[in-house]
């Protein structure tokens, strides 16, 4: 079987979580601690096509804490389908429905807080919403 790869094309993006500094952002263990989303570099290379992460708003960091945004992992965007549509669960907010807990502060299950989702995924969602 002959497979061909083809080229992805990635690129580099200013880590969200640090800056660009390379340091971190709190200096927990001391000011001159490495960032741990970057390493220390203040980028952070991602394969394209890429959307800024809805549930941090591309800050990087988890709302209300000191940790890293769950959903990109500090690093403030994420790589998405190239065809991505808004959520249909949380319509592109990246957080969980708050009908279970009001101000929730969990990420959306379907797009992981990303707030975009394949259109095949999407198209499932849909599907199973009217099955029920």
């Amino acid at each position: 079987m002959n497979v061909s790869i083809e080229s992805q094309k990635n690129c580099e993006v200013v880590c969200a979580f640090c800056g660009g500094s390379g340091h971190d952002p709190f200096g927990l263990l001391s000011p001159l601690s490495t960032c741990e989303v970057c390493g220390g570099s203040g980028h952070c290379t991602l394969l394209l096509p890429i959307t800024k992460c809805a549930y941090c708003g591309g800050c990087g960091i988890h709302p209300h804490s000191r940790m890293t945004c769950t959903s990109c992992r500090g690093v403030g965007v994420a790589h998405v389908a190239p065809d991505a549509e808004i959520c249909p669960a949380c319509k592109g907010s990246g957080r969980a429905a708050n009908y279970l807990w009001p101000d929730s502060q969990l990420s959306c299950s379907e797009c992981g807080g990303v707030g975009k989702v394949s259109p095949v995924h999407n198209q499932l969602f849909r599907s199973e919403k009217h099955a029920k």
